[in-house]
């Protein structure tokens, strides 16, 4: 059988960019995904769209992909925080900072199409694409996986180290012995892009409402990407609602900041939960992305909490000695990324459940805590600092800065 330094299951936006990072580092890696990157029952490169924080946008920057992605990617230049029925909201503004935009939203195929293009002809990394695991078995020494492709064959690999970027159902999770609390929010995620009758100027909008939060962001080509927070049965609804009926229920909801919505794509739905693994390495395991955490799209911080994730395990596998799955390394990722998960996590649950709880005592709280965040400079600088992440080191590739050329530690 083959062995490897790394294998890593899940080729979605995370581990695609965890196998990304690797190259030329000296290390022998498989990246193995069950659905080929252009099929359309690829569930990491569908409708939906990502807000790209400034360290994944570096990130991508040092992994040579971002000028694939800037042509479609929309600045946010100014981010409007509201909620339906009250008084309070917030305003930021990049420049007030110092800086071009708070992020870029970029459609999630546009993201995959770009990462498995540089995959093509990355040095040291190869793939299995259709491919599954049936089976994976750890051992102290390795990890062996039963791999089976579209026709059936089987092939197994032995590994060092193996990645879980597989999900929030994460087959090796699983098999690693790893635990996962599942919080079912109870809601669904309506997504669509429609048109308004005037420019977006870069503004993105978050708007809470009695049903859930509403976001609606930039474009590239000037419409709005909507993310829309409802009820099981409220989603049923509105799915089944004509373009006409559709556009007509979002404005009662979210009103007329961004002028009139004129026009809408079509429409596709997401159930939510959180979902938070014990613990993120097991023997000779380490888990990235949504196998790790799972979160709420509120803020945004989902995708970007999971690259950092993998632009910091790339980085101790690149600079550590010669056995990628030694439980030092391991231990190594486990605390230094401890600190930005359990803080993103807090932070996007916590709003969630602010935000959604209706007591007449509590709403009243929330507007003045927006209104005088709108009025304090520091507050605002802090939730600036948000997609940069929430503690521990910051990734060489998050400061712009390759692996390939790092020596390592021995």
């Amino acid at each position: 059988m083959q062995e490897v330094d790394v294998a890593i299951v899940g080729g979605g936006m995370v581990g695609a960019s965890c196998a990304l990072a690797l190259a030329g580092t000296g290390r022998s890696v498989v990246l193995i995904e069950a659905s080929a990157p252009d099929a359309a029952a690829q569930p990491s490169f569908d409708e939906r769209t990502t807000a790209l924080g400034n360290a994944s946008r570096r990130i991508f920057e040092a992994l040579g992909v971002w000028q694939r992605l800037q042509p479609q990617a929309a600045p946010i230049r100014t981010i409007h925080v509201s909620e339906a029925g009250r008084f309070g909201f917030a305003r930021l503004k990049a420049a007030e900072h110092g800086i071009d935009a708070f992020g870029y939203v970029v459609a999630n195929r546009v993201i995959g199409a770009a990462l498995w293009s540089a995959l093509a002809n990355a040095a040291g990394v190869s793939a299995r694409v259709p491919a599954r695991p049936a089976a994976v078995q750890m051992a102290a020494d390795a990890v062996t996986l039963t791999l089976v492709d579209a026709a059936g064959e089987r092939e197994r690999l032995r590994a060092r180290l193996v990645v879980a970027a597989d999900g929030a159902q994460s087959v090796v999770r699983a098999a690693a012995g790893i635990e996962a609390r599942v919080e079912d929010y109870g809601q669904i995620a309506l997504v669509v892009n429609v048109k308004a009758d005037r420019p977006h100027e870069a503004t993105a909008f978050e708007r809470f409402t009695s049903a859930g939060p509403l976001a609606v962001l930039p474009l590239y080509d000037g419409s709005f990407t909507v993310v829309w927070t409802v009820a099981p049965e409220h989603a049923a609804r509105l799915l089944a609602l004509t373009d006409a009926a559709f556009l007509q229920e979002l404005q009662a909801r979210f009103g007329w900041r961004a002028g009139r919505f004129v026009r809408a794509g079509r429409r596709a739905s997401y159930p939510l939960a959180l979902s938070r693994a014990a613990t993120s390495v097991a023997l000779r395991t380490a888990l990235i992305g949504n196998a790790a955490q799972a979160l709420h799209p509120v803020a945004g911080q989902g995708f970007n909490l999971g690259l950092r994730d993998a632009a910091l395990l790339a980085e101790l596998i690149a600079t550590g000695g010669e056995d990628a799955g030694a439980a030092a390394l391991l231990g190594e990722f486990a605390d230094w990324r401890a600190r930005d998960r359990s803080g993103v996590i807090g932070f996007t649950d916590g709003l969630i459940k602010l935000f959604g709880d209706r007591r007449v005592s509590v709403g009243v709280l929330r507007d003045l805590g927006l209104l005088l965040f709108d009025l304090a400079p520091p507050a605002k600088r802090a939730l600036a600092r948000v997609s940069a992440g929430l503690g521990g080191p910051t990734p060489r590739l998050a400061r712009g800065l390759g692996l390939a050329a790092v020596r390592t530690r021995g």
